[in-house]
């Protein structure tokens, strides 16, 4: 006789729709911000912007605690697992897909716009438009110095993106020592390594707000400055964003931890986590090298 293994389905959850609300607002508020700072007029962007953000914070704390509610009033099943690891899978290649689209600006402005505009290639003629225009990466000099005030240095990469390179990489191996800890057991050395994979992501956020601040008070590298300081700010300040979601995400696995929660037949909130944050730590590796190195 076959042996069907029972199928959870959950109940109706509001969650979806105020999630789609937030992120809207959220969207919406940051492009105002931009068009109104770009036009320098007065804005209610920032405003709209953390209302979405607010809202965001809301569903994703009560999702989340359903999520976990859930999960420790046994019904947590062998489908269940499996249906949060492919999600989470999917999420994580999203993410990927949405890294992807930036860097293939990045290539594309480096390898074929910008030498276009320089007068390269069979496409050349762009350099009528400003024929005292010479291409070189990175944009110090840009087509219409006017329109986009061009930043006087770029960033060194072998000061804090290099640190913050370390503090990265250093993580993606405490995270796993702390993983380990769990499979094991080790519940105090899983608390003390996850608190310093915390520790260290704060580190880096301390020092990215620094170099954000260098940039645009001693350098001129702002988000108007051309094509290199938007691909810059849109690449590194999407990724700091990310880092500070996933410091968020390990904080919340830390007092789970500290609650009781997790162990070696149930610990895939912890993975979740520690997935998210390896794949944080990776595309740090490739803004290190295609965006501050070369």
């Amino acid at each position: 006789m076959a042996i069907h293994e029972h199928y959870y389905v959950p109940a109706q959850s509001k969650w979806p729709i105020i999630a789609t609300i937030g992120m809207f607002t959220t969207m919406y508020g940051l492009g105002t911000w931009f068009i109104d700072m770009k036009a320098a007029r007065d804005s209610h962007g920032p405003v709209i912007f953390a209302i979405g953000v607010l809202i965001v914070a809301y569903m994703m704390f009560g999702w989340f605690s359903t999520v976990v509610k859930e999960s420790r009033s046994g019904l947590y099943s062998a489908q269940m697992d499996r249906s949060f690891r492919w999600g989470m899978g999917w999420f994580i290649f999203s993410e990927v897909m949405f890294f992807v689209a930036f860097f293939g600006a990045l290539f594309y402005v480096r390898v074929i716009a910008g030498p276009a505009l320089g007068g390269e290639g069979a496409k050349g003629i762009a350099h009528m438009l400003w024929p005292n225009f010479q291409y070189a990466w990175p944009l110090l000099h840009t087509p219409d110095p006017a329109m986009f005030v061009p930043p006087k240095e770029v960033i060194d990469p072998w000061h804090l993106p290099l640190i913050n390179t370390v503090l990265l990489v250093s993580s993606s191996v405490t995270v796993t020592i702390a993983h380990h800890a769990l499979k094991k057991g080790y519940r105090g050395a899983l608390k003390l390594w996850l608190a310093a994979t915390i520790l260290l992501g704060v580190a880096f956020l301390a020092l990215q707000a620094m170099e954000y601040h260098e940039a645009y008070t001693e350098l001129g590298l702002t988000l108007g400055s051309g094509i290199y300081g938007a691909t810059f700010f849109m690449l590194t300040g999407f990724h700091g964003a990310h880092v500070t979601i996933g410091t968020v995400i390990l904080f919340v696995m830390l007092m789970r931890i500290l609650r009781g929660h997790f162990d070696a037949e149930h610990p895939f909130g912890f993975e979740a986590a520690s997935w998210y944050w390896h794949f944080v730590d990776v595309v740090w590796v490739g803004l290190f090298v295609f965006v501050y190195v070369l």
